[in-house]
């Protein structure tokens, strides 16, 4: 089975805050993860591509960047995009069915925006997917605390299906590049 792991929006100013919006929640936290589950695809020949919200930094500068403790492969796909769902205008789908990818691995930045929203476009681009329970973060928003809309979401897109393609939420510390889908079917 061809996999990816996707990493979204994890860039130097999302993560850190500015001056409008302050850090992620457990944004060290986020940072080892991320690193551990790249370390764990580089392990299991899985290729790690990245996706950057041009809306971060004015989309330009080291605040645009992907987040600089975070051990980005040399040779790693970027894909860049102006909306919220990562899939469009980007070329990602294209790219991963060419790569004929069955499940991506995602994590990053924001839960209810952009991992939320890649989430459920993936199942419907008949894609399987795992989201990393503990490998997403946010802020919080005016109704619920960053701790919430995780929590939140993770419950709700554990087991979020589209007929045939449906997403798993697990642990980082579990072997996420040997899905468990089938197992539910």
């Amino acid at each position: 089975m061809n996999q990816l792991l996707l990493i979204i929006d994890a860039q130097q100013e999302l993560m850190d805050g500015n001056q409008e919006e302050s850090a992620v929640l457990n944004k060290e936290q986020l940072i080892h993860t991320i690193n551990k589950v790249i370390k764990k695809a580089n392990e299991s020949d899985v290729e790690a591509v990245f996706v950057r919200d041009l809306d971060v930094a004015q989309g330009k500068g080291p605040g645009f960047q992907v987040h600089n403790e975070i051990h980005m492969p040399a040779d790693a796909k970027v894909f860049d995009k102006q909306a919220t769902n990562a899939f469009h205008g980007t070329g990602l789908l294209q790219y991963l069915q060419d790569q004929e990818v069955e499940h991506v691995v995602i994590m990053g930045c924001k839960t209810q925006h952009c991992i939320d929203t890649a989430v459920r476009t993936a199942t419907v681009s008949k894609l399987d997917v795992t989201l990393v329970g503990d490998g997403h973060s946010t802020t919080d928003s005016e109704v619920l605390s960053a701790e919430q809309i995780i929590r939140h979401h993770n419950r709700t897109l554990h087991g979020h299906y589209n007929v045939e393609h449906f997403s798993m939420v697990r642990d980082s510390e579990e072997d996420l590049f040997l899905p468990t889908h089938d197992t539910y079917r």
